[in-house]
C-alpha cells in the first residue's frame, strides 16, 4: 500500500511519522525550509511523556518524483487545494483514493447524498469545481481529523492532543478501500473508525468551527473566554442554531446540543483557535470553508442566517485589513 500525505505540515507530518515507523510505504509533498529540513535530517515527532522520535521518510515537493498511490491524504488548508489539483495529478492512478482530510464542508458533501440536493456544487469550497473534475467524486475517501499539532521548528512536529481520524465513504457504505486505510492507521498507533454517518460528525466538529474561529480572531479571545463570556457565548449560540437548522434539513442527526458544544469547548481552556493563530502570524485565513461554506449551505437550504451572515461579513474585512484574506 502507496500512502502520499499531501501538505505535510503539522497534522499531515504527524501522520507521516507514525505511518512511518509502522513501516508503511509513506511519501510526503511539502515545500520551503520545512522540507528542506525532512530531506536533509528526517522528520522529528514530539509527542507528550516520549522521547524525540525522528524518522527517514521520502519527501519532495514534485508529485511527479512519487508517482501513482493507492491513497493520497490531503491535508492542506481547504483554500490551498483547488489551486494544486493539477499538479497533484502524478500522484492519481486508476486505483488511487483521494483521501480528504480538510477542516469545513467538504466540497463532495452533496455526492451520493441522494434527494433533490444530489450533486450541488459548492463555489466556496471548491471554485471552478477544480476538485470536482479534478478529482472526480467518486474517488474521494472522507475524512474528519481531530489531532491538534504544530510545526515548531522546520522538520519538527509537536503533537499536543488527540490521535482519531473517522473515515467515512460519501454513501455510508464499509467499503474495502476505507477498512483497508483504517487498518494502515491503526497499525501505526492511531484511532481511525469507519463511520457510515461521517456528515454527522462533520458537522459537530464545523459548529466550533463555524463560530469560535471568527469570534476568536474578531475578538482576540481564547476559547475559555469566548465560551463564557455572555455575550460572545450568545453570539456563538445563533451562529450553532442557525447551522443545526441547514444541517438537520440535510438530514443530519446531533448527538449532543448547542449548549454542550460550547461548554466542550470552554473545556478546552485557553487555546487560540486556528483562525486567530493565522491572523497572530500573518497566513492567510480559512474563512470561506469554515464559515462561507455555511452561509452558501443556508441559501441552497432556504435557510436564513442572519448572524452567520454578520460575522462572515466582518471577519471577511478583517482578514482583507491584514492582507490575509481575498
Amino acid at each position: 500500500m502507496k500512502i502520499c500525505v499531501f501538505g505535510a505540515g503539522a497534522i499531515g507530518g504527524y501522520m507521516g511519522v507514525k505511518l512511518a515507523q509502522a513501516g508503511a510505504d509513506v511519501s510526503l509533498v511539502a515545500r520551503g525550509p520545512h522540507l528542506a529540513a525532512m530531506q536533509d535530517k528526517g522528520l522529528t515527532l514530539l509527542e507528550e511523556g516520549q522521547a524525540l522520535q525522528t524518522v527517514s521518510v521520502t519527501a519532495s515537493d514534485n508529485p511527479a518524483d512519487l508517482g501513482p498511490q493507492d491513497y493520497v491524504i490531503v491535508t492542506l488548508k481547504a483554500y490551498s487545494v483547488p489551486p494544486v489539483v493539477d499538479k497533484m495529478q502524478p500522484l492519481i492512478g486508476p486505483d488511487t483514493t483521494i483521501v480528504s482530510g480538510v477542516n469545513g464542508v467538504p466540497w463532495w458533501y452533496f455526492h451520493k447524498l441522494g434527494g433533490p440536493l444530489e450533486g450541488t456544487r459548492l463555489a466556496s469550497v471548491d471554485p471552478g469545481n477544480a476538485q470536482w473534475n479534478g478529482f472526480g467524486p467518486d474517488w474521494v475517501l472522507g475524512c474528519v481529523v481531530y489531532p491538534a499539532a504544530e510545526v515548531i521548528e522546520p522538520g519538527t512536529i509537536k503533537h499536543i492532543e488527540g490521535n482519531r481520524f473517522s473515515l467515512g465513504e460519501p454513501d455510508g457504505s464499509k467499503s474495502d478501500r476505507a477498512v483497508a486505510l483504517s487498518k494502515a492507521l491503526m497499525a501505526a498507533g492511531m484511532k481511525a473508525p469507519v463511520r457510515p454517518r461521517l456528515r454527522d460528525e462533520i458537522w459537530v466538529k464545523l459548529w466550533g468551527n463555524l463560530s469560535f474561529n471568527p469570534i476568536s480572531a474578531l475578538t482576540d479571545t481564547t476559547l475559555d473566554v469566548l465560551c463564557t463570556d455572555e455575550g460572545t457565548r450568545s453570539v456563538a449560540r445563533n451562529m450553532m442554531l442557525e447551522a443545526q437548522t441547514i444541517a438537520e434539513k440535510l438530514g443530519v442527526k446531533f448527538p449532543i446540543d448547542v449548549e454542550r458544544r460550547i461548554d466542550g469547548g470552554a473545556a478546552v481552556g485557553a487555546h487560540r483557535t486556528s483562525m486567530l493563530q493565522d491572523l497572530d502570524q500573518g497566513r492567510p485565513m480559512e474563512i470561506d470553508a469554515l464559515v462561507g461554506s455555511v452561509q452558501e449551505l443556508g441559501r441552497v437550504t432556504d435557510t436564513p442566517t442572519p448572524t452567520i451572515d454578520t460575522v462572515l461579513a466582518l471577519i471577511k474585512l478583517r482578514g482583507r485589513s491584514a492582507g490575509l484574506y481575498e
